[in-house]
C-alpha cells in the first residue's frame, strides 16, 4: 500500500481520497478551510454525495484516512500527491489554473523523497507538461518528481460507486516509472486501465465530456423538432437505442445539460480549439443548443399566460440533477430569475439543494417577485396557478397526476425532465407541457388559454 496526499476535497479531490482509503491506502487529505477539516475529521461531508460519508467514518476510524491543513507535512514523504483542486471557467470560457499553480508550487517547496504527482483536475492539453516544469523551477530537495495525468469520469450524485467501479482508469504518463508507480496504486480497485501519454489522456476528458454533451444537445434539437412534426421524443429515443452504435444513454430530452462538467469543458475544450486555430463546429452548436434549451419551458408558459405576476409558481427541483446540491449551471438559475422578474409568488421543492438556492436568492421579497422554500411538494403545489419541474428526484417522480389535479387551483404542469406520461395526464385532467411530445390539453384549460389565470 502506498502513502497518499490528495489536494483538494471537492467533488474530484474528496471522493478519490476516501476511495483510496477504502481500498487500503494511507491517505491524507489537505484543504485551506481549518472549520471544512474539522467538519470532515467528525465524520460529515462537505458535499451531499451518497455513500460517502459512510466510507469517510469508516476509513478515518480505521486509521488510513486524515484531513489536514498542514500541507507540508502531508506532502513531506508522500509516495504520490493527487491533485483535485478545481478549475472554474474564465469569463472567455477558459480554465483558470490558478489554484493547480499554487498547489505545485506548494509540492515543489514540500516534497523531501522520489514523488509521483497525479492531476485528477480538468485541465486543458498541455496543462501537466506545464505543471511538472514548474515544480522542477521551484523544487527545493534534490528528488525526483513527475507529473501524470489521472482524469476523473465520476458523476455526481454516483461519485463514490463511479470511482469504485469505473469502466476504465486513465492515465497518462512519459516515463515507465510513473506509469508502473501509477498502475500499482491503482492496482486494488481491480479496474481496466489505458495507459496512454499526458496530452491523449487530458484529450480523453474532454472528448469524453464534450460528446456526451453533444449527445444530449443533438436529443434535445431532435425533441423540439419533434413537437412541430406530431412525433414522440420517447418514443424516437427508443428506437434509437436498440442500435449498438448508439447505445440507450443519455438520449433521454430535456432542458439542457447543468452540473461543473458538461458545461465548462465544451466552453473549455472549444477556447482550447481557439487558441490552435480551429473551429470545433460540433461543440459550438451544442453550447448553443444547450444555451436555449434552458429557458424553453419559461418561454412555452410565456405564451401560454398574459403574466406571471401575482400568481403562485411551484418549482419542483432546484439542482441540475437528482442525488446531489449541486446548483451549477442548474435550468433553474436560469428560469427563477425571469419568473421573479415578472413578479411571480414562487414556491419552491428541492430535498437537498434549498438552502444552497438561498445564498443566491434568500427567502422573501426578490425584486418584483417573492420566493419561498417549502420542505415538502404538497406545500409547493397547494393553490398554485402553475408548476415548473426542473429536477425529477423521487419525490416528484412519486407523485401522480391526480396530486396535480387535486392540489392544484390551475392543473398546469411545465415538465423539464418528461417524468409523466401525457395521456395519463390529459385523463387526469391536467393541462401538461413537457419536451419533445404532444401537450396535454385538459378542457379546464383549453377554456382559459389566452386569459390570464386566476390570481391567487
Amino acid at each position: 500500500m502506498y502513502k497518499i496526499a490528495v489536494a483538494g476535497t471537492g467533488y474530484v479531490g474528496l471522493v478519490a481520497g476516501v476511495c483510496f482509503a477504502e481500498v487500503g491506502h494511507q491517505v491524507t487529505c489537505v484543504d485551506i478551510d481549518e472549520k471544512k477539516v474539522e467538519i470532515m475529521k467528525s465524520g460529515v461531508s462537505p458535499i451531499y454525495e451518497d455513500g460517502l460519508e459512510d466510507l469517510m467514518k469508516k476509513n478515518y476510524e480505521a486509521g488510513r484516512l486524515d484531513y489536514t491543513t498542514n500541507y507540508q507535512s502531508a506532502y513531506r514523504d508522500a509516495d504520490a500527491i493527487f491533485i483535485g483542486v478545481g478549475t472554474p471557467e474564465q469569463s472567455d470560457g477558459s480554465a483558470n489554473l490558478s489554484y493547480i499553480a499554487t498547489v505545485a508550487r506548494q509540492i515543489a517547496e514540500s516534497v523531501e523523497k522520489d514523488c509521483l504527482i497525479v492531476v485528477k483536475s480538468t485541465v486543458p492539453i498541455g496543462t501537466n507538461d506545464k505543471v511538472e516544469q514548474f515544480i522542477q523551477d521551484f523544487l527545493v530537495k534534490d528528488v525526483k518528481v513527475e507529473v501524470a495525468s489521472n482524469p476523473e469520469f465520476l458523476a455526481q450524485g454516483s461519485a463514490v460507486h463511479d470511482t469504485l467501479h469505473a469502466e476504465r482508469i486513465v492515465i497518462g504518463t512519459e516515463t515507465k516509472w510513473a506509469e508502473e508507480l501509477l498502475t500499482k496504486i491503482y492496482e486494488p480497485f481491480n479496474l481496466p486501465i489505458v495507459s496512454v501519454n499526458r496530452k491523449s489522456a487530458e484529450m480523453i476528458k474532454y472528448a469524453s465530456n464534450d460528446f456526451l454533451a453533444l449527445k444530449i444537445s443533438y436529443m434535445n434539437d431532435i425533441a423540439n423538432l419533434c413537437e412541430l412534426v406530431g412525433a414522440d421524443i420517447q418514443d424516437v429515443a427508443k428506437g434509437m437505442s436498440y442500435d449498438q452504435r448508439i447505445g440507450n444513454k443519455f438520449l433521454n430530452a430535456g432542458i439542457g445539460f447543468g452540473g461543473s462538467c458538461f458545461p465548462k469543458d465544451t466552453k473549455a475544450l472549444e477556447h482550447i480549439a481557439k487558441q490552435n486555430g480551429y473551429e470545433l463546429k460540433t461543440v459550438i452548436a451544442a453550447i448553443d443548443v444547450n444555451n436555449k434549451q434552458k429557458t424553453i419551458l419559461y418561454k412555452k408558459a410565456s405564451k401560454r399566460l398574459i403574466t406571471f405576476n401575482g400568481l403562485k409558481v411551484a418549482v419542483l427541483g432546484l439542482t441540475f440533477k437528482p442525488g446531489t446540491d449541486d446548483l451549477r449551471e442548474a435550468p433553474s438559475l436560469e428560469n427563477i430569475p425571469l419568473l421573479l422578474e415578472q413578479g411571480a409568488d414562487i414556491y419552491a421543492f428541492d430535498p437537498v439543494g434549498a438552502e444552497n438556492f438561498a445564498k443566491v436568492h434568500p427567502e422573501g421579497k426578490n425584486g418584483k417577485g417573492n420566493i419561498t422554500y417549502v420542505s415538502n411538494i404538497e406545500a409547493a403545489l397547494e393553490d398554485a396557478n402553475i408548476c415548473f419541474i426542473f429536477t425529477e428526484w423521487g419525490e416528484v417522480k412519486a407523485l401522480t397526476p391526480e396530486n396535480y389535479k387535486k392540489l392544484m387551483r390551475t392543473p398546469l404542469v411545465y415538465d423539464g425532465r418528461n417524468i409523466y406520461r401525457v395521456e395519463e395526464m390529459q385523463k387526469a385532467g391536467v393541462e401538461y407541457h413537457s419536451i419533445g411530445r404532444k401537450s396535454a390539453t385538459s378542457e379546464a384549460g383549453k377554456e382559459s388559454r389566452n386569459i390570464e389565470l386566476q390570481k391567487s
